[in-house]
């Protein structure tokens, strides 16, 4: 990819709000960032002058800088709304913020509740409830909702059907922030009315008549001196604006602004590798290997060149001594395919006796809607010729030869196929390729999230633990007696018998160990 003169292209970016997307000399996506003025924003990046006062982390990105692409968007809320699913579609290397799994939050309520409710959540689902946002601001849409549930007195406990038992603990009516429908204070339809009328208000309707009712009231306290209440009416104002200012969801396959176009991607990988048709499903896999203790495996799958989140599994391997990342693949492939068999086997037995192939069964398992999991159109192997050649091997061993696999070696981005000595070398501003790496760095952070979480458990854990005859309870009063692991390592056999529970063999067994 050749690096392209900046100055030309940012007269190109207007002075508006959007997200940016940096990307490095292979086309890689390396940063992703949000700007009420792109122009502006982006221009700062290649000031000589800023990049010898910033940070090394900042510097190294600007470095790695080859290429940018920018989206215009609506106003600042939308910019954070697509720099949070951008940043989770891609993660890049240079962002911290929002790479974790969680959500912006979004305000539900299920209408065919007896007394409906306004809950905040971060997760959407097919439950019959009306959704809300996502919000980009949660302090805001958190006081919005507390602010609607006491201008209309609606419940905010969590009992589904409350009755008078529920109203003896509860304050809400004393201090007049709710209706107590539970005690038929209010009728079923005055409150549904109520309920209504905030829904409306959550979709924008009705926004600049409520705003510039609250701006009056606010003006009317200030003028009568009651400034405390003119600053709640203030507060008030601010979240709602925050809140209620139009943005888009911005859902996959639903006018997001980005260069992924997972058909068209598919398409063109499927010519690349020569497939019959376009790979719909695609599991990769790999190890992780940090250390010798902990030697683990995952195994991702996309579906129409999206990831499956549902159908990751992670592994770890069992019968391979030390770091062996080909006896390792081997395994997981050998557990992942085998296991598929079986269970469609179990699913659906009339199937056993065909004369079909075995891939060709397992299709129109599929077909027939009794596969209990389809196998993939493609498998990918993190690697090269050594991991393919294993993949393959195991494959052959349980009747999958015909099953479509090819491996993906890391430096120099190459595509391997069984039997072929040559590589397929794919251009690195093809979609195809970028298709292929978004699933093998999908592996690979899967991957190694369980090593690191293996890690995390085995520090909790202590080197007691490995000592002959010690139980949970002795090396608990071992700790509490001694204070460290350092401090027992020190001590001498007759300190140890003190200690209870700790008898005269088993101090000599623990003063052992710890010396050796």
């Amino acid at each position: 990819m050749e690096k392209i003169d900046f100055r030309i292209k940012l007269r190109s970016v207007p002075h508006l709000p959007g997200v940016y997307l940096m990307k490095d000399r292979l086309g890689a996506i390396i940063y992703v960032g949000k700007a009420k003025d792109l122009r502006k924003r982006m221009s700062s990046y290649f000031i000589a002058s800023r990049k010898m006062r910033t940070d090394a982390k900042t510097r190294a990105l600007i470095d790695a800088i080859w290429d940018f692409e920018f989206h215009e968007v609506r106003n600042e809320q939308e910019a954070l709304i697509l720099e949070n699913k951008l940043i989770k579609d891609y993660r890049p290397r240079y962002n911290i913020s929002y790479r974790d799994d969680k959500r912006l939050l979004l305000v539900k309520i299920h209408l065919a509740d007896p007394w409906p409710r306004f809950i905040i959540t971060r997760t959407r689902k097919e439950d019959g409830s009306k959704y809300f946002g996502p919000f980009a601001h949660s302090a805001a849409v958190r006081a919005t909702v507390e602010w609607m549930n006491r201008k209309w007195g609606l419940r905010s406990c969590r009992t589904h059907v409350p009755t008078e038992i529920d109203y003896k603990h509860c304050n809400a009516d004393v201090i007049r922030n709710c209706t107590a429908p539970c005690i038929a204070r209010i009728s079923s339809e005055k409150y549904r009315a109520n309920v209504e009328e905030a829904c409306r208000l959550m979709e924008g309707k009705g926004r600049r008549e409520w705003l510039d009712g609250l701006r009056d009231e606010m003006a009317q306290a200030a003028d009568n001196l009651d400034f405390e209440k003119a600053a709640l009416l203030r507060d008030v104002i601010q979240n709602l604006e925050l809140t209620l200012n139009p943005t888009r969801q911005f859902r996959r396959g639903r006018g997001v602004p980005t260069t992924v176009k997972p058909t068209e991607d598919l398409a063109e990988l499927a010519d690349f590798l020569d497939l019959p048709q376009p790979p719909r499903v695609m599991e990769c896999f790999d190890i992780s290997n940090v250390s010798s203790t902990h030697i683990v495996a995952s195994m991702v799958r996309f579906v129409d060149g999206s990831p499956d989140n549902q159908a990751y599994r992670r592994y770890r391997i069992r019968t391979v001594e030390g770091q062996d990342d080909f006896a390792s693949m081997a395994e997981v492939v050998r557990r992942r395919y085998s296991r598929i068999l079986l269970e469609n086997s179990q699913a659906a037995p009339e199937y056993a006796d065909s004369q079909e192939s075995i891939v060709d069964t397992q299709r129109r398992l599929a077909r027939d809607g009794k596969a209990k999991v389809l196998l993939p159109d493609l498998v990918i192997v993190d690697g090269g010729k050594g991991q393919l050649s294993m993949a393959v091997a195991e494959l052959q061993k349980l009747g999958l030869h015909e099953l479509q696999v090819i491996g993906l070696a890391k430096q120099r981005e190459e595509v391997f196929q069984p039997g072929e000595s040559d590589p397929i070398v794919i251009p690195h501003d093809r979609g195809a390729l970028k298709l292929l790496q978004r699933i093998r760095d999908e592996a690979h952070r899967f991957a190694n999230a369980y090593n690191s979480l293996l890690l995390r458990k085995r520090m909790k854990e202590s080197i007691l633990d490995d000592c002959p005859g010690m139980s949970e309870a002795r090396k608990n009063s071992l700790l509490r007696h001694f204070g460290s692991i350092a401090a027992i390592r020190k001590a001498e056999i007759e300190t140890l018998t003190k200690c209870q529970g700790i008898s005269s063999k088993l101090a000599e067994q623990l003063h052992a160990w710890l010396r050796r």
